[in-house]
């Protein structure tokens, strides 16, 4: 995964969080989400 690929997601571009527990939870649901989506698209 490249960081361009979190671009997608609005929330992770800026920091809004105060606490970085919340910001690092958001950043591996994105990174799972887009794991998700590859194997989705290599299995079909």
């Amino acid at each position: 995964m490249s960081h361009s690929w979190f671009n997608r997601f609005r929330k992770l571009l800026v920091r809004y969080e105060k606490l970085s527990d919340t910001y690092m939870a958001l950043l591996r649901m994105a990174a799972a989400i887009i794991a998700y989506r590859k194997v989705g698209v290599i299995y079909g």
